[in-house]
């Protein structure tokens, strides 16, 4: 059965929609930077576990996450830290912290590690969340695939945004001139995972399918192709990142 089927949709699916999920499923059975294709396999597992996790569940419901201790309904492949990070990132992301993340650290997890780490989680939270709006099935995660991951990071990143480093539009040059709209600003939301640029290079290729193109996020007369208009477009978005208790 071809990966992506989406012929028992009960409205209509751009073909652009499955072919950037097969890409998706493809780049998470990869190796990465620094977790192998197996780990990455592992940390697409956890996000679906914790919907149904006890502790994720008193967690939430709790006035801090922090006063809860307890252990997470896993299946044993991540250390402790990566299956709490991919938890806590699925179920209460609205309420994550500076001290949270520094734990996280501490419990074994190198800002790499975390930050492709949540490329992973993005991916599949996103493509997750439109089967489960269209009452379709979820697609089953795809097989490992064999290699190590390259252990490279971006020399240029720095300090000076959010919690890890970040490569700004003056360093994106070589090998990551790729990354960022030709815009005269980068929103942050765009830099976030720069630690990882396949992370962004994932983001924007399932944003471009999922929401537009990043080229023309801020040209909002800009013609998008969609079957609803700009503002509908905008009047969602806003009403589903309200929601989720989005930062932005």
């Amino acid at each position: 059965m071809t990966a992506f089927d989406y012929s028992a949709s009960p409205i209509p699916i751009r073909d652009d929609l499955p072919a950037a999920h097969r890409d998706a499923w493809q780049w998470i059975a990869s190796p990465g930077a620094w977790w192998t294709g197996a780990e990455r396999v592992a940390i697409a597992e956890e996000v679906r576990r914790a919907g149904d996790c006890a502790l994720c569940r008193e967690r939430r419901e709790a006035l801090s996450p922090m006063g809860v201790s307890g252990e997470h309904d896993h299946a044993g492949a991540l250390r402790e830290a990566a299956v709490d990070a991919v938890h806590r990132l699925v179920t209460d992301a609205s309420r994550l912290s500076r001290t949270w993340v520094e734990k996280t650290l501490a419990g074994g997890l190198s800002d790499g590690h975390y930050v492709e780490l949540l490329g992973v989680v993005v991916a599949v939270v996103d493509i997750d969340s439109l089967h489960r709006a269209l009452g379709l099935r979820l697609e089953p995660l795809p097989a490992p695939r064999p290699g190590e991951p390259t252990k490279q990071r971006p020399a240029g990143a720095r300090e000076g945004v959010g919690w890890f480093p970040t490569l700004d539009k003056d360093a994106a040059t070589g090998e990551y001139s790729d990354l960022y709209p030709k815009a005269p600003q980068i929103p942050n939301v765009i830099r976030a995972m720069s630690l990882v640029p396949d992370n962004v290079r994932m983001l924007k290729k399932l944003s471009t399918a999922h929401y537009v193109p990043h080229t023309i996020v801020a040209k909002v007369a800009a013609e998008t192709g969609r079957a609803i208009s700009r503002s509908q477009i905008e009047l969602i978005a806003g009403r589903v990142s309200a929601r989720n208790e989005c930062f932005y």
